[in-house]
């Protein structure tokens, strides 16, 4: 019967996200005020199908595990460092900020200065699942935009860390004192330090044998057992939010030869999966909540969605980030999210959030996420940058290179396409399977990944946004498949595809390949060259067109 249950919540949760989710994006809303709806629909506030929202919430920690593995992967160490100068006075600063205002608001409502400081406490952290979406929606993620929001929400991770262990002492009864305090710092550093000698010693050397075997499946697991072992542990070993434990595993992982293929594994599940998060969060709201308690979350709201984002702004101003920075960072935060409840949960717990309190942390919690897109893009849109009508530098997409080319495969057809490139001034990105073969080219200076081509995500790590050029000089068996999402990212690419068959040279050609190189084709071509080989050069030429030209008409 759990079984049951546990599929029926998997399927009518993706069913239901799915349709609205659809009708979210043809209204030209975000997909994630859909997925939220979903969440209304299949809760237990609605009639109709209710879902388990305790199976959802664990299906859900799978998507939040693997989203912040992800982000993990492709933020550098370099990075973090670079924005913590900004962050950690940013969180602080905010974090103190809008837990003053929410309480003192709170306050002439008639609300203990208890309740409100915690319900203060709970909104003024963000939600990195909801600031990831957002910002990978408008291409931020990468750029120091979402480099400083992200570092800043770690820093409130630590913080919510701090303030889970401060309030049973504070409110309860049995509380451990400064020694808890000291404890829970000891653990963070061994987490680090633990993750860091993972990924230094350890975690290169599982992930090539693995990758020694050839098996797309082992690779895959492998990373799905190392980002969800790394949180899982990091939660019941050192005591810290899954989440961060995510996070540091894809740093440790993103600081390997094999981070590409890695993300490029975890993708397709963590997409998945990470919907169930919003659907989760969905389940929770209860229309009449909003009903009872709407001075209370027009409050909180206020809070979040003008004084957190300020803050954040005159903050980041403040630390010297130009406005065309500050204002969509300070927008990114205009949201809460999973903390919130953990905060609020425990709270509930220790008797100092009252019911109504909860409802009202619940109401604004769901507003502000179905908000939040919207609200960060009319915010990028106030930018001075934005105004005149340019982008920051980082922002800025150059037009595809016709000097630049993606060369997918490195057999013997490969390195012969890419000495030619070479020898005509071409800067060449290599994607290839064979991890010695990657790591030759790399020695020799060469731009080469490790991974497979059809991953979502490895041509775009390969850069085919911006080159003019795309070489398929592999025989794959998924290769329209590979030329339709290169034709999606860059409909000006030039594609060059390699096939086997007469019978696959249409379906290339209607993926999108530009020029179609055919194995049967050329031979039948080169043979009859040969036969011919005795008469004068022109005629050869003629009768190799003609044959050229009959096979793959044919096709």
């Amino acid at each position: 019967m759990g079984e049951l249950n546990l599929l029926a919540t998997f399927t009518g949760s993706l069913l239901a996200a799915l349709v609205l989710g659809y009708i979210a994006q043809r209204l030209r809303l975000s997909p994630i005020v859909g997925y939220l709806l979903a969440g209304i629909v299949v809760g237990p506030f609605t009639p109709g199908f209710v879902a388990d929202r305790a199976a959802a919430h664990q299906l859900a920690e799978i998507g939040v595990i693997l989203l912040l593995f992800g982000i993990g992967l492709k933020f550098q160490l370099a990075e973090l460092v670079a924005v913590w100068r900004v962050a950690v006075p940013g969180a602080l600063i905010q974090s103190a900020f809008s837990t003053l205002a929410a309480a003192a608001l709170l306050r002439l409502l008639g609300w203990p200065w208890a309740s409100g400081i915690v319900l203060g406490l709970a909104i003024s952290v963000a939600s990195t699942v909801v600031m990831a979406k957002v910002l990978m929606a408008n291409r931020d993620l990468h750029t120091q935009i979402g480099h400083i929001a992200l570092g800043w929400t770690v820093v409130e991770d630590l913080i919510t860390v701090m303030l889970l262990l401060a309030l049973p002492m504070v409110f309860g009864t049995d509380g451990g004192g400064a020694g808890a305090f000291a404890l829970a710092g000891f653990k963070i550093v061994a987490l680090a330090v633990a993750v860091w000698l993972l990924g230094r010693w350890v975690i290169p050397v599982i992930l090539e044998k693995i990758a020694a075997t050839r098996s797309t499946e082992l690779f895959t697991l492998s990373v799905l057992t190392l980002a969800l072992g790394i949180a899982a542990a990091s939660s019941a070993v050192f005591g810290v939010s899954v989440e961060l434990g995510a996070f540091l595993a894809g740093l440790a992982v993103g600081r390997s030869e094999f981070a590409a293929r890695a993300g490029g594994d975890a993708l397709p599940m963590r997409d998945a999966f990470a919907v169930l998060f919003f659907v989760s969060v969905g389940m929770l709201f209860d229309a009449k909540a909003l009903l009872s308690q709407p001075l209370a979350t027009a409050t909180l709201l206020l809070v979040i969605l003008a004084v957190k984002p300020l803050t954040a702004l005159l903050t980041a101003r403040l630390l010297g980030k130009p406005m065309d920075i500050a204002i969509p960072v300070g927008a990114s935060f205009s949201q809460v999210g999973e903390f919130s409840f953990i905060l609020g949960t425990v709270a509930q717990r220790l008797g100092v959030l009252s019911e109504a309190g909860w409802n009202a942390l619940i109401a604004a919690s769901i507003i502000s996420i179905a908000l939040n897109p919207a609200i960060y893009a009319w915010a990028r849109r106030l930018r001075p940058g934005a105004a005149a009508g340019a982008l920051p530098p980082e922002h800025e997409l150059p037009p595809p290179d016709k000097n630049r080319c993606v060369l997918i495969g490195y057999g013997p057809v490969g390195r012969t396409v890419h000495g030619i490139l070479e020898s005509a001034g071409t800067k060449v990105s290599i994607i290839e399977l064979n991890l010695d073969t990657v790591r030759r080219l790399r020695s020799a200076g060469y731009d080469a990944l490790y991974g497979d081509a059809l991953r979502p995500g490895m041509l775009e790590e390969a850069g085919i946004e911006r080159v003019g050029s795309l070489i398929l000089s592999a025989d794959l068996q998924d290769g329209a498949e590979i030329v339709r999402l290169a034709r999606a990212v860059n409909p000006e690419l030039r594609i060059l595809a390699r096939c086997e068959h007469l019978r696959e040279a249409a379906a290339l050609r209607k993926a999108g390949a530009t020029v179609v190189a055919c194995g049967e084709a050329e031979i039948a071509v080169a043979l009859a060259g040969a036969v011919t080989a005795d008469t004068d050069a022109g005629t050869v030429i003629q009768q190799q067109t003609e044959i050229r030209t009959r096979l793959y008409r044919g096709a």
